[in-house]
């Protein structure tokens, strides 16, 4: 995905990183995974955000917590 994934803006939830054309934090993403829960769990509760957008802010973690690690 080439676009913006993730969007910080002070008027959106107090500057909260949300998912780039809705209000849902990205941080809701990680704790649907922490708690067990499916991707597919994650876009039922937020229809609003594609699975493209929370692959690639998945991507993007990856890239900035592990640089060298490669997707199996």
């Amino acid at each position: 995905m080439d676009k913006p994934v993730v969007h910080r803006d002070p008027e959106i939830l107090g500057g909260t990183p949300v998912f780039v054309g809705t209000r849902v934090p990205v941080k809701n993403l990680f704790d649907y995974l922490e708690a067990g829960d499916s991707l597919d769990d994650f876009l039922t509760s937020f229809p609003s955000v594609s699975r493209d957008q929370a692959v690639a802010a998945l991507e993007l973690a990856r890239e900035v917590l592990a640089p060298d690690a490669h997707p199996a």
